[in-house]
C-alpha cells in the first residue's frame, strides 16, 4: 500500500490544472479553470477545476475529485498505477507499506495461505496467453473469427490447454487454497485436483484497476457450454462486472455510448472492426449495477441482442433494470439484429459503417416498453386496455427520471382512453408540487445539512479548526435524529486537522485522504460545495463569520436533539442524577440561542 502521507505531498507538488490541462483544454474562468466535461456529452462548460484547492469538479455528471482520480476515470488507470505515473512526473518514487487500515481489502484478496489473488490471476492469465502460442488449432480458430494479433494482445486472449493439471507447470504449489478460491481449479470427492478450464480460448476479464479478477472460456467447437465463466470467487461478482470495459473506456467516452452485447467474441470482433466502445455481460443478465455502472460513463447505453424470442426476453430483462437507474438526459435503446445474426457476424460481414447505421436506428426504451405491452393485449377491448395498465403500473413507477416518467404516463393514459389525471390516480402517482424558483447560482445549495456546512468551510479553510472544541460535539453522538456517519466525520476531519499546525500551507486533500475509510463519498462530495463557497466571492473574515455562525447552529441543534431524548426518558421512566445534571446543564447553554 501507498503510504498515505506521500499521496498528500504528492499532491500538493502537482499542478491539477497542468494535469488535466495535457489531456483536456481548459480556459480560465474566473478564479477556476473551465472545460466541457470529458465524462459525459455537453455544449457547454460545466467542468470547474479549482486550482487553489486542487480538484474538480462538473456540475452536470457529478465527476469530481483529484488529479489521482481525473487518471484513474481519464485513463482508465488503477489507482497505484495513477499515483505512479504522477510521481513519474515530478521525479519522486512511490514507497509501498502495509497499512492497517486497508486489512479489510487485503484479507479479501489474499488466500488462506497469504497468497495474493490479484496475483494468482495474473500468473494464469500469462500461462494462457504463452499457451496461445504452440495451439495452432487456437490460433486458426481466432483467425477464421477475423481476430488480429494486436487485437487478441489488448484484450490478453490465451489459451486453456487439453489435460487435466495444466496449470500444475505454472504454479509451484497446485495445491495452492489460492487456485481454488480463484476459481482455477476444483478438487473431486477423492481428493484429486482439476482445472477448471480446458481446452477453452481464454478472455481475462479485468475490473476498472486493470486487475485480472476472472475468465471466460470459450469452446472452439461443439460443446456445452459454449461460455464457461469463472464461478463467483472473493475477487469476481458477475453481476457488478462487465467484460471489455476497462479497455472501451475511452471509447465509450469519445463515442458518448456504449453498447451492452452478450459475448466475449462479440466485444472482441466488435473492436477489430473499430466499434470499441462495446461491452458485454458475464453469463448472466444485466443488473442494475451493470446499468449503474455503464450511466457513469455515459449518457447513452444500447443493447444489442438476437432478434429471436431468446434475445427479446434478455431485452426484456435489460430494460427491467434499468428503469430505476435512468435518470432525464440520460438514454437507454435496443437493437434486435436480423435473424441468424449476432455482432460477431453482422460487423465481420457488413462492415463498422453499416452496423453503426443500425445502432442509430436502435428503438428508444420508452418505445421497446409500449410496443412490448401493447403486443401481448387486445386494445379492443376493456379487458385488454385493463391489463395494459396493470403491467404497465410496476414499470411506471419503477421509473425514477420525472420527466420520462411523465411522458410514459400520458402515452399510457391516450392508450388505454383514460386521461393522464385518472392514470395517475389507479397508479397511485401523487400530483408533484410546483417547482420553487431556483436558488442564486452564487449561494451554496440550499439542501446540504448544517455538518456538511461546516465540513465544506473546514475545508476551505482548515485553520477554522483551531477556533473551536470538538468535544462540543458530545451531545450529538447517539441522538435521535442526528445522522451519525456526518458527526462522526466532522469528528475525525477536526481530530485531523487540530493535530496539523494552522500555518503548515499544506492542507489535507480529504477526498484522497478519506477515500477507503467509510467517510470517503462524503468527503468526494464535499468539493462541489467549497467550489459553490469560492463562487461567492466572501472575505476571509466573512468566511470564518460563516463557519462560526454555522458551527453555532450546530451545537444548538446536537443541544436540541440530546435535550429532546432526556425530556422523553425523564417522562418515561426517569433519569439518573447524572442524566438530570446534563438535562439541566442543557437547558442553560440553549437559553443564548433562544430556546
Amino acid at each position: 500500500m501507498i503510504p498515505q502521507s506521500f499521496i498528500q505531498d504528492l499532491l500538493h507538488r502537482v499542478d491539477i490544472v497542468d494535469v488535466i490541462d495535457r489531456h483536456v483544454k481548459l480556459k480560465k474562468a474566473g478564479a477556476n479553470f473551465a472545460a466541457c466535461c470529458p465524462f459525459h456529452s455537453e455544449k457547454s462548460p460545466s467542468f470547474t477545476v479549482s486550482p487553489s484547492k486542487q480538484f474538480y469538479h462538473c456540475f452536470g455528471c457529478g465527476a469530481h475529485g483529484t488529479a489521482v482520480s481525473f487518471l484513474m476515470e481519464y485513463s482508465g488507470l488503477g489507482f497505484v498505477e495513477a499515483v505512479k505515473d504522477l510521481a513519474h512526473s515530478v521525479g519522486l518514487t512511490v514507497p509501498e507499506e502495509r497499512s492497517g487500515q486497508n486489512e479489510q481489502y487485503r484479507k479479501r484478496t489474499e488466500s488462506e495461505d497469504g497468497e495474493d489473488l490479484h496475483a494468482v490471476m495474473l500468473k494464469a492469465a500469462q500461462f494462457y496467453r504463452s499457451a496461445l502460442k504452440d495451439a495452432p488449432q487456437a490460433i486458426e480458430y481466432l483467425k477464421k473469427r477475423g481476430l488480429s494479433g494486436d487485437v487478441a494482445k489488448k484484450f490478453g486472449v490465451g489459451y486453456a490447454p487439453e489435460g487435466w493439471q495444466n496449470l500444475e507447470h505454472a504454479f509451484e504449489n497446485y495445491q495452492s487454497s489460492a487456485l481454488t478460491a480463484v476459481g482455477l481449479v476444483k478438487q473431486n470427492d477423492e481428493g484429486r485436483r482439476y482445472d477448471i478450464f480446458r481446452d477453452r480460448v481464454m478472455f481475462p476479464i479485468v475490473d476498472v484497476k486493470g486487475n485480472v479478477i476472472g475468465f471466460g472460456g470459450r469452446v472452439m467447437g461443439q460443446g456445452e457450454p459454449k461460455y464457461l465463466n469463472s464461478p463467483e470467487t472473493p475477487l469476481f461478482e458477475k453481476g457488478r462486472e462487465l467484460y471489455g470495459l476497462y479497455q472501451a473506456r475511452r471509447a465509450i467516452r469519445d463515442a458518448g455510448r456504449v453498447i451492452v452485447v452478450e459475448g466475449y467474441m462479440d466485444v472482441v470482433a466488435l473492436a477489430q472492426y473499430g466499434v470499441e466502445y462495446a461491452v458485454a455481460t458475464l453469463g448472466t443478465a444485466t443488473t442494475p449495477m451493470h446499468v449503474q455502472k455503464l450511466l457513469r460513463q455515459t449518457d447513452e447505453i444500447i443493447y444489442c441482442f438476437d432478434g429471436d424470442n431468446a434475445g427479446r426476453r434478455a431485452a426484456w430483462r435489460a430494460l427491467e433494470n434499468s428503469l430505476g437507474q435512468l435518470a432525464d438526459g440520460k438514454q437507454v435503446r435496443f437493437l434486435f439484429l436480423p435473424q441468424g445474426e449476432d455482432p460477431d457476424t453482422y460487423v465481420r460481414q457488413h462492415g463498422k459503417e453499416n452496423f453503426e447505421k443500425l445502432l442509430d436506428g436502435a428503438i428508444p426504451l420508452s418505445q421497446f416498453l409500449l410496443n412490448e405491452l401493447s403486443s401481448r393485449v387486445d386494445r379492443g377491448t376493456f379487458e385488454g386496455r385493463t391489463k395494459l395498465l396493470q403491467e404497465a403500473k410496476p414499470l411506471v413507477k419503477a421509473i425514477t427520471a420525472p420527466m420520462l416518467s411523465l411522458m410514459l404516463r400520458k402515452q399510457l393514459a391516450q392508450l388505454a382512453g383514460f386521461t393522464q389525471q385518472e392514470l395517475d390516480r389507479e397508479f397511485d402517482v401523487k400530483a408533484q408540487p410546483a417547482a420553487a424558483a431556483p436558488p442564486p447560482r452564487r449561494a451554496p445549495p440550499a439542501q446540504r445539512s448544517i455538518v456538511q456546512t461546516v465540513i465544506e468551510l473546514l475545508a476551505l479553510d482548515p485553520a477554522f479548526a483551531h477556533k473551536v472544541d470538538r468535544a462540543q460535539l458530545a451531545p450529538g453522538f447517539g441522538a435521535p435524529g442526528v445522522d451519525q456517519l456526518e458527526l462522526r466525520a466532522l469528528d475525525r476531519l477536526l481530530e485531523v486537522l487540530s493535530a496539523s499546525s494552522p500555518e503548515a500551507g499544506k492542507p489535507l486533500n480529504l477526498g484522497e485522504f478519506f477515500r477507503q475509510t467509510e467517510f470517503g463519498e462524503l468527503f468526494e462530495a464535499v468539493e462541489a460545495g467549497v467550489l459553490r463557497w469560492q463562487e461567492r466571492g466572501l472575505s476571509g473574515e466573512a468566511f470564518e463569520a460563516e463557519f462560526i455562525g454555522a458551527w453555532r447552529q450546530l451545537l444548538e441543534r446536537n443541544r436540541l436533539a440530546r435535550g429532546k431524548a432526556l425530556s422523553e426518558k425523564w417522562q418515561r421512566e426517569g433519569l439518573s442524577a447524572e442524566e438530570k445534571s446534563e438535562f439541566l446543564l442543557l437547558q442553560q447553554q440553549l437559553k443564548p440561542y433562544g430556546a
